[in-house]
């Protein structure tokens, strides 16, 4: 993937300040992280509890075949930036 240049004062002027923009995509990105790693773990858990079947060359390779599908994925930064950036992402101030 390529390196995106973001114009900083566009994040900044839909919250109004630059800080709370990073914190909210900080904060999303997480999510968007904690998400993607539990569907990986849970892809995976198909794969446990296999003895020496699993040193078969196919169970392997569909193992790794799993594997590559996350890898492929974009980040979970990117994913949140283009969720900002689209008005996807619900946010609030708790002060106001």
């Amino acid at each position: 993937m390529a390196i995106e240049t973001l114009d900083i004062d566009e994040l900044a002027n839909r919250t109004g300040n630059l800080y709370e923009t990073v914190a909210i995509l900080s904060k999303r990105s997480r999510q968007v992280a904690s998400d993607t790693r539990s569907d990986l773990e849970e892809d995976l858990s198909d794969f446990e509890g296999f003895g020496p079947e699993m040193e078969d060359a196919r169970m392997q390779e569909e193992q790794a075949k799993v594997s590559l599908e996350y890898e492929k994925k974009p980040e979970p930064t990117e994913i949140a930036i283009d969720e900002f950036l689209g008005d996807k992402i619900y946010y609030r101030n708790p002060d106001e």
